[in-house]
Protein backbone atom coordinates (compact mmCIF):
# COMPACT_ATOMS: atom_id res chain seq x y z
CA UNK A 1 0.00 0.00 0.00
CA UNK A 2 1.68 3.35 -0.70
CA UNK A 3 1.83 6.64 1.60
CA UNK A 4 -1.41 8.24 0.12
CA UNK A 5 -3.42 4.80 0.27
CA UNK A 6 -2.29 4.39 4.29
CA UNK A 7 -3.49 8.27 4.65
CA UNK A 8 -6.82 7.73 3.05
CA UNK A 9 -7.15 4.65 5.25
CA UNK A 10 -5.88 6.25 8.84
CA UNK A 11 -8.83 8.82 8.02
CA UNK A 12 -11.00 6.35 7.66
CA UNK A 13 -10.68 4.98 10.70
CA UNK A 14 -11.36 8.06 12.51
CA UNK A 15 -14.91 7.88 11.63
CA UNK A 16 -15.34 4.54 12.68
CA UNK A 17 -18.28 5.21 14.83
CA UNK A 18 -20.29 6.49 12.18
CA UNK A 19 -20.88 2.66 10.98
CA UNK A 20 -21.61 2.12 14.59
CA UNK A 21 -24.00 4.38 15.07
CA UNK A 22 -25.98 3.87 11.61
CA UNK A 23 -25.99 0.23 12.83
CA UNK A 24 -27.52 0.55 15.65
CA UNK A 25 -30.12 2.63 14.27
CA UNK A 26 -30.90 -0.36 11.38
CA UNK A 27 -30.94 -2.94 14.44
CA UNK A 28 -33.72 -0.13 16.49
CA UNK A 29 -35.22 -0.26 12.59
CA UNK A 30 -35.52 -3.60 12.19
CA UNK A 31 -36.73 -4.58 15.94
CA UNK A 32 -39.74 -1.68 15.29
CA UNK A 33 -40.77 -2.96 12.49
CA UNK A 34 -40.58 -6.84 13.82
CA UNK A 35 -43.31 -6.19 15.92
CA UNK A 36 -45.51 -6.31 13.34
CA UNK A 37 -48.24 -3.57 13.97
CA UNK A 38 -49.30 -0.29 12.91
CA UNK A 39 -45.32 1.32 13.78
CA UNK A 40 -43.95 -1.11 11.84
CA UNK A 41 -46.38 -0.25 8.58
CA UNK A 42 -45.40 3.59 9.61
CA UNK A 43 -42.06 3.02 10.04
CA UNK A 44 -41.62 1.30 6.37
CA UNK A 45 -43.99 3.98 4.98
CA UNK A 46 -40.96 6.42 6.33
CA UNK A 47 -38.23 4.24 4.65
CA UNK A 48 -39.93 4.33 1.19
CA UNK A 49 -40.07 7.88 1.61
CA UNK A 50 -36.27 8.33 2.68
CA UNK A 51 -35.92 5.76 -0.22
CA UNK A 52 -37.67 8.62 -2.53
CA UNK A 53 -35.45 10.96 -1.28
CA UNK A 54 -31.97 9.46 -1.83
CA UNK A 55 -33.75 8.34 -5.27
CA UNK A 56 -34.46 12.12 -6.14
CA UNK A 57 -31.12 13.04 -5.17
CA UNK A 58 -29.74 10.30 -7.20
CA UNK A 59 -31.67 12.11 -10.37
CA UNK A 60 -30.74 15.26 -9.93
CA UNK A 61 -27.00 14.19 -9.57
CA UNK A 62 -27.09 12.72 -12.52
CA UNK A 63 -29.30 15.10 -14.48
CA UNK A 64 -26.81 17.84 -13.70
CA UNK A 65 -24.44 15.55 -15.68
CA UNK A 66 -25.93 14.51 -18.38
CA UNK A 67 -26.74 16.23 -21.96
CA UNK A 68 -30.16 16.28 -24.59
CA UNK A 69 -32.84 14.87 -23.91
CA UNK A 70 -31.67 12.26 -21.12
CA UNK A 71 -31.62 15.67 -18.50
CA UNK A 72 -35.06 16.09 -19.16
CA UNK A 73 -35.81 12.59 -18.95
CA UNK A 74 -33.71 12.36 -15.20
CA UNK A 75 -35.27 15.66 -14.16
CA UNK A 76 -38.86 14.09 -14.59
CA UNK A 77 -37.58 11.31 -12.54
CA UNK A 78 -36.23 13.11 -10.02
CA UNK A 79 -39.98 15.09 -9.91
CA UNK A 80 -41.65 11.92 -9.28
CA UNK A 81 -39.27 10.98 -6.98
CA UNK A 82 -40.19 13.93 -4.42
CA UNK A 83 -43.92 13.85 -5.09
CA UNK A 84 -43.64 10.29 -3.96
CA UNK A 85 -41.39 10.90 -0.99
CA UNK A 86 -44.02 13.79 -0.14
CA UNK A 87 -46.71 11.22 -0.61
CA UNK A 88 -44.85 8.89 1.71
CA UNK A 89 -44.14 11.45 4.60
CA UNK A 90 -47.53 12.92 4.65
CA UNK A 91 -49.91 9.13 4.38
CA UNK A 92 -47.09 6.44 5.58
CA UNK A 93 -49.48 3.82 6.42
CA UNK A 94 -50.94 4.28 2.44
CA UNK A 95 -47.74 4.93 1.15
CA UNK A 96 -46.98 1.06 2.98
CA UNK A 97 -50.22 -0.79 1.75
CA UNK A 98 -49.79 0.95 -2.09
CA UNK A 99 -46.15 -0.79 -2.17
CA UNK A 100 -48.07 -3.97 -0.56
CA UNK A 101 -50.00 -4.37 -3.53
CA UNK A 102 -47.73 -4.14 -6.18
CA UNK A 103 -44.99 -6.60 -4.17
CA UNK A 104 -45.79 -9.26 -6.56
CA UNK A 105 -44.08 -7.37 -9.52
CA UNK A 106 -41.34 -5.91 -7.17
CA UNK A 107 -40.31 -9.06 -6.13
CA UNK A 108 -40.39 -10.34 -9.99
CA UNK A 109 -38.52 -7.09 -11.27
CA UNK A 110 -35.94 -8.37 -8.31
CA UNK A 111 -35.79 -11.65 -9.22
CA UNK A 112 -35.04 -11.33 -12.91
CA UNK A 113 -32.17 -8.93 -12.55
CA UNK A 114 -30.16 -10.85 -10.08
CA UNK A 115 -30.80 -14.06 -12.21
CA UNK A 116 -29.86 -11.57 -15.48
CA UNK A 117 -26.76 -10.38 -13.15
CA UNK A 118 -25.64 -13.36 -11.90
CA UNK A 119 -25.12 -15.56 -15.55
CA UNK A 120 -23.62 -12.01 -16.60
CA UNK A 121 -20.80 -12.41 -13.53
CA UNK A 122 -20.38 -16.02 -13.66
CA UNK A 123 -17.17 -15.92 -15.34
CA UNK A 124 -15.70 -13.14 -12.69
CA UNK A 125 -17.98 -14.27 -10.01
CA UNK A 126 -17.63 -17.71 -8.22
CA UNK A 127 -20.64 -17.55 -6.01
CA UNK A 128 -22.94 -16.47 -9.23
CA UNK A 129 -24.96 -19.55 -8.27
CA UNK A 130 -26.23 -18.12 -4.86
CA UNK A 131 -27.16 -14.96 -7.00
CA UNK A 132 -28.91 -16.83 -9.04
CA UNK A 133 -30.62 -19.15 -6.34
CA UNK A 134 -32.21 -16.10 -4.85
CA UNK A 135 -33.19 -14.94 -7.64
CA UNK A 136 -34.99 -17.95 -8.59
CA UNK A 137 -36.33 -17.88 -4.91
CA UNK A 138 -37.59 -14.19 -5.59
CA UNK A 139 -38.96 -14.97 -8.79
CA UNK A 140 -41.02 -17.99 -7.00
CA UNK A 141 -42.01 -15.70 -3.97
CA UNK A 142 -43.48 -13.02 -6.69
CA UNK A 143 -45.59 -15.61 -7.84
CA UNK A 144 -46.41 -16.85 -4.43
CA UNK A 145 -47.36 -13.37 -3.09
CA UNK A 146 -49.53 -12.53 -6.26
CA UNK A 147 -51.68 -15.33 -5.51
CA UNK A 148 -52.70 -14.19 -1.51
CA UNK A 149 -54.62 -12.08 0.46
CA UNK A 150 -53.11 -8.98 1.11
CA UNK A 151 -52.63 -9.47 4.59
CA UNK A 152 -50.18 -12.24 3.83
CA UNK A 153 -48.18 -9.30 1.47
CA UNK A 154 -48.32 -6.84 4.16
CA UNK A 155 -46.95 -9.52 6.81
CA UNK A 156 -44.22 -10.61 4.52
CA UNK A 157 -43.21 -6.85 3.63
CA UNK A 158 -42.56 -6.25 7.87
CA UNK A 159 -40.92 -9.63 7.67
CA UNK A 160 -38.52 -8.70 5.12
CA UNK A 161 -38.14 -5.21 5.66
CA UNK A 162 -37.16 -6.24 9.40
CA UNK A 163 -34.84 -8.75 8.90
CA UNK A 164 -32.98 -6.81 6.23
CA UNK A 165 -32.63 -3.98 8.43
CA UNK A 166 -31.58 -6.17 11.08
CA UNK A 167 -29.14 -7.86 8.97
CA UNK A 168 -27.76 -4.15 7.72
CA UNK A 169 -27.18 -2.88 11.57
CA UNK A 170 -25.08 -6.48 12.39
CA UNK A 171 -22.85 -6.07 9.22
CA UNK A 172 -22.52 -1.82 9.80
CA UNK A 173 -21.18 -2.70 13.81
CA UNK A 174 -19.30 -5.65 12.37
CA UNK A 175 -17.51 -3.08 10.35
CA UNK A 176 -17.38 -0.27 12.14
CA UNK A 177 -15.22 -2.57 14.40
CA UNK A 178 -13.38 -3.25 11.43
CA UNK A 179 -12.29 -0.02 10.46
CA UNK A 180 -11.43 1.11 13.68
CA UNK A 181 -9.15 -1.88 14.02
CA UNK A 182 -7.58 -1.06 10.82
CA UNK A 183 -7.34 2.36 11.77
CA UNK A 184 -5.44 1.46 15.06
CA UNK A 185 -3.57 -0.63 12.98
CA UNK A 186 -2.43 1.72 10.76
CA UNK A 187 -1.78 4.21 13.18
CA UNK A 188 0.81 1.83 14.71
CA UNK A 189 2.54 0.90 11.61
CA UNK A 190 2.70 4.79 11.41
Amino acid sequence: MDLEQEMLAEDAGKWWWVFLVTGIIWLMIGIVVLRLNMTSVTTVGYLIGAMFVLGALSELMVASASTGGWKFLHYVMAAIFIFGSIWSFVDPQKSFFALASILGFVLLFMGTLEIVASIASRDANPMWGLGLAVGILEVLLAIWVSQQYFPARAALILIWVGFMAIFKGISHVALAFAVRRAGKELAAGA
